[in-house]
């Protein structure tokens, strides 16, 4: 006869599993901004900038942002770019220098 299964304890590692994976995924996005070196930044301005990061729709800014990012990993750029220029030039100065 075969030995009855503990869903309970089986649910209990699964659930142990998914919350270490959210903590690991919490500490590594608090290394990229400390990386990014976006910890200098006030937390309302950061908040600020991944709300509208989230919110962008045109996929030409999404991908200057996607490749000033990947050259980041690869350690090739450290400043960031893709957004408006702070002199008021607009996204598209911006974008030229992440591509």
């Amino acid at each position: 006869m075969r030995k009855p299964r503990d869903f309970n304890s089986e649910l209990k590692v699964l659930a142990d599993k998914a919350k270490a994976l959210k903590e690991r995924r919490v500490r590594q996005l608090g290394e990229l901004v400390v990386a990014c070196q976006a910890d200098t930044l006030d937390a309302d301005l950061l908040a600020g900038a991944l709300l509208h990061a989230a919110t962008v729709k045109d996929i030409a800014v999404k991908e200057g942002w996607r490749n000033a990012g990947a050259a980041f990993f690869l350690g090739k750029g450290g400043k960031p770019a893709g957004g408006p220029d702070p002199v008021g030039q607009g996204a598209a100065a911006g974008r030229s220098d992440a591509q």
